[in-house]
């Protein structure tokens, strides 16, 4: 059955456009008792047809496939396997990542005995009111489709099921089929037609004419219209099509993290980031839109300020995406379909519509007054150690024009919304709808394997690199290279400033040892040398301690044959200003804590400005 289900996989691939792939590059894995007879035993013995990756953390390797597959706009991912028990379950966070990204991953865990007759097996999770359960049971709802195989034919069934899912642009995310220890070592008789090349033509959806038509009459009604373009543009391969359209009717466009890429950063029409961690003029025009176009967007809280960046009284919402879902959000006129193809209809019947000159102009003065303001943040203090925005802007001038920054969690990611300047789609990948801790350097290298021309710049803070470092020895073993920047502020960073803005005055987020007088972990800094770390694992390594020896070290890293990580300190207390839209964080009603009855105050205050729509 395993060697059944390889030679399937192998066969596989996905057009359009005219462009054909091969939809699985490869297989990541780690072998336990439960896969290594199976699948184990077909990926050496088919290691011509389909390559196998070695990596190092289960979770890891579900965020290199969901780096991969995003990196390939969805029409190539990989897949990975695992034995039964806690290789399993430690797919499950990156399994749900991939599922809220909508990224295609196949899961292909190790199960217990279809026979039954050896339970409880070692690793077996036991259920009083079922046999029929394991730990598998846990991806179910988080993947886009489940299935467990009991009995080896049952693949005939299952793998065009969970092909069809992976390359639906609707429908895709984690798929995960639960493959017993045993059926995957039992043979079947396949017809050799299930072996022969499939091409998997994934559609670009065209909308329904009405509702089409109701879009470009409610534009046509507008005098004040946004667009909120999300990671739907970029899978569509719609950037070049966004930009002609904005560019054409007049029409400004802000991005989501997802997005980000869609529009150059020196665009006429680009008001940047959008959101919570977006830029003054994005946040000043989406409080005063009479229409916002989101496309292909899931109007997340960060994007919409939990429902208070939009305060047009009579603001209306359209919504273009492949998901009906998503495109009806915010009681939206959806309009379900590619975007690419949605914007090129919609441009015939929006014919000689156009904003009015004014507010173009006006789109202008924001987008210049917010390059300056960028340029004021990230100027060069001389300071030692540097500021986290200093060191963002030092990247983005070492990075070519179709180089990568990755990144995912903590407080980088919001700086690189609203600071770095993006010049290629591909140029921007932040994973923000799980903002997964651990992601950054996994993803990293599923960027590099997916764009080997490309250099990739990781993006990590200390928090994330301690929870997920491993992943540098698979670089270092397949040759695939990364500029790994190690920002480190001696904690947890992010969560430290939210702290203190809800009156908890950074409880728990800081790198230090217990005080014996206070009880707390408020002592000294820890004496953790994360580059001495780093460079065991096989990077080489580069210190920096201010802006010039960072610089440097850029450079040198840029020369490095193998993946390079410059460790920096950054000084936490200088942050990036935020520009006026809220975020919804709870704060305890009732508290014994002047700070924290100060920040409930201030929570109720906000709160005011959200709104239903319906």
């Amino acid at each position: 059955m395993a060697q059944a289900l390889v030679r399937f996989m192998a066969a596989q691939y996905t057009e359009r456009d005219g462009e054909r792939h091969r939809f699985f590059g490869g297989v990541f894995g780690i072998f336990g008792h439960g896969n290594v007879a199976g699948v184990g035993q077909a990926l050496d013995q088919m290691r011509d047809a389909l390559p196998y990756y070695q990596c190092r953390n289960e979770q890891a390797m579900v965020h290199t496939a969901a780096a991969y597959a995003k990196v390939h706009n969805r029409l190539r991912t990989l897949a990975c396997t695992t034995s039964i028990g806690p290789g399993a379950t430690n797919m499950i966070t990156g399994a749900a990542g991939a599922t809220i990204n909508r990224l295609p991953v196949l899961l292909l865990p190790g199960d217990i005995f279809g026979s039954r007759l050896p339970a409880p097996v070692l690793q077996q999770l036991e259920s009083p009111s079922s046999q029929d359960v394991s730990v598998n049971d846990c991806f179910r709802p988080i993947s886009r489709y489940w299935d467990r195989i009991y009995r080896p034919e049952q693949l005939l069934a299952a793998l065009p099921e969970a092909v069809r899912v992976l390359t639906s642009p609707a429908e895709t995310g984690a798929v995960t089929l639960a493959l017993p220890q045993d059926v995957q070592a039992e043979a079947a008789d396949y017809p050799l037609a299930f072996f022969e090349p499939r091409v998997w033509s994934v559609p670009r959806t065209r909308p329904d004419a009405d509702a089409l038509r109701r879009a470009a009459a409610a534009i046509r009604q507008s005098r004040q219209p946004v667009i909120i373009a999300g990671g739907g543009v970029l899978y569509s391969d719609a950037s070049a099509t966004l930009r002609a359209f904005a560019a054409r009717f007049g029409i400004p466009v802000a991005e989501t993290q997802a997005g980000k890429g869609a529009m150059r950063w020196d665009d006429p029409m680009a008001l940047g980031a959008a959101g919570v961690t977006g830029t003054p003029g994005a946040a000043e025009l989406c409080r005063e839109a009479d229409l916002v176009l989101s496309i292909g967007c899931r109007l997340s809280d960060f994007t919409t300020g939990s429902k208070t960046a939009f305060q047009h009284p009579d603001v209306r919402f359209v919504g273009i995406n492949v998901v009906e879902m998503d495109a009806a959000k915010h009681a939206a006129l959806a309009v379900v379909g590619d975007a690419r193809v949605t914007l090129e209809e919609l441009a015939v019947l929006l014919a000689d519509y156009a904003t009015a000159g004014e507010y173009r102009e006006r789109a202008e003065r924001l987008r210049h007054e917010w390059i300056a303001e960028s340029d004021r943040v990230t100027a060069p203090s001389g300071g030692s150690p540097p500021a986290q925005a200093e060191v963002i802007a030092a990247v983005n001038r070492a990075a070519g024009p179709r180089d990568v920054v990755v990144c995912a969690a903590g407080s980088m990611p919001g700086d690189l919304h609203k600071l770095w300047r993006t010049s290629d789609p591909k140029g921007y990948h932040v994973e923000y709808g799980y903002s997964c801790m651990g992601y950054e350097i996994a993803g990293g290298l599923g960027v590099k394997m997916a764009a080997p021309d490309r250099t990739v710049f990781v993006m990590v803070g200390d928090g994330s690199y301690l929870m997920m470092a491993q992943e540098i020895v698979t670089s270092v073993q397949e040759g695939y290279p990364l500029i790994v920047v190690l920002v480190d502020s001696g904690g947890f960073a992010s969560i430290g400033a939210l702290s203190r803005s809800v009156g908890s005055g950074g409880f728990g987020t800081a790198y230090r040892y217990r005080n014996q007088q206070t009880g707390s972990l408020d002592g000294d800094p820890l004496p953790v040398d994360l580059g001495a770390n780093a460079e065991s694992l096989g990077a080489r390594l580069f210190r920096a301690h201010d802006l010039a020896s960072f610089e440097a070290a850029l450079a040198d890293a840029r020369a490095s044959d193998r993946t390079a990580v410059i460790h920096v300190p950054v000084d936490p207390s200088v942050r990036v200003p935020g520009y006026g839209c809220w975020w919804d964080v709870p704060v305890a009603e009732v508290s014994g804590q002047p700070s924290v009855a100060e920040a409930r105050r201030q929570y109720e205050q906000g709160r005011r400005a959200q709104r239903w729509f319906l």
